[in-house]
């Protein structure tokens, strides 16, 4: 029963993209949020930041590529989750199609400047054949991004998938501020901290506060407002068990200063 209850209690997750997508920067956050790390590396380190926990080979932190798959544990609420940091790069693809043979779900990372890109087209076709659930992080909010309905509407298309958008940005470029949490009903704004290596300050309030207004410009908080009042009305909700059938993809859009509660609370 003992052996049961540990097996029960773990969760296996592999970080999947296209090459510089931001996948190691992603995981470094889930171990910081995860009371694994207390500082986050950077994938690109400058010589003032710590280099990333999975990429530990000298080769991969002299050429900022993950080129082997990493194991990274932690508990997180009574669960003990594997982390599997996969490369991206195609040379080292044939190491990646073993990790998902072995993996509970695939978190999918996207340059929301990109959208999906040709590595991530072939890993998710493997996801699928496998029957692997999807969970999608759109990264790099912060930076010029397309359209954010339109890479929903791409990542539909393109990929086959129900989409359900579990956040939706406060802005985007230098415009971004934060998300809107569309489970919660609720704003998130974060303070950036040093090289995304510390937990972000987080405020919380509701779209329509003074507060909100006032943080955005006006034409982006319209039509912010606008998106998110579409999305009430056209967005998928979402379906515990078609997640796990691999028939939704939840989406999330993110930046490396921003805090993981979002996700942690809505997944």
């Amino acid at each position: 029963m003992e052996l049961q209850k540990e097996i029960n209690r773990r969760r296996t997750f592999a970080i999947i993209s296209h090459p510089d997508a931001g996948k190691t920067t992603l995981t470094e956050k889930f171990l910081l949020y995860g009371g694994a790390l207390h500082l986050a590396g950077s994938v690109k380190a400058r010589k003032n930041q710590r280099a990333s926990t999975s990429d530990w080979m000298e080769l991969e932190k002299q050429r900022g590529i993950s080129v082997s798959s990493t194991v990274l544990q932690f508990e997180y609420h009574g669960y003990h989750v594997n982390l599997l940091d996969t490369p991206g790069h195609r040379d080292f693809s044939e190491d990646t199609y073993r990790v998902l043979t072995a993996v509970d779900a695939a978190v999918m990372v996207i340059d929301a400047g990109k959208g999906v890109e040709s590595q991530t087209r072939k890993l998710f076709e493997v996801c699928s054949r496998r029957g692997v659930p999807i969970f999608t992080f759109m990264n790099k909010v912060d930076r010029p991004t397309r359209n954010c309905l339109e890479l929903l509407d791409e990542l539909e298309k393109v990929l086959g998938l129900e989409v359900s958008p579990v956040n939706w940005p406060l802005g985007t470029g230098p415009d971004f501020k934060g998300v809107y949490d569309l489970q919660r009903k609720k704003a998130h704004f974060f303070e950036k901290t040093p090289g995304g290596a510390y937990r972000a300050p987080v405020s919380i309030a509701d779209i329509t506060d003074a507060a909100v207004r006032s943080k955005l410009p006006v034409d982006v908080f319209d039509r912010t407002l606008e998106e998110i009042e579409m999305l009430d009305v056209v967005g998928a909700a979402l379906d515990h068990k078609k997640i796990l059938e691999g028939a939704t993809d939840p989406c999330l859009f993110w930046q490396r200063h921003q805090q993981l509660w979002c996700a942690a609370a809505s997944g």
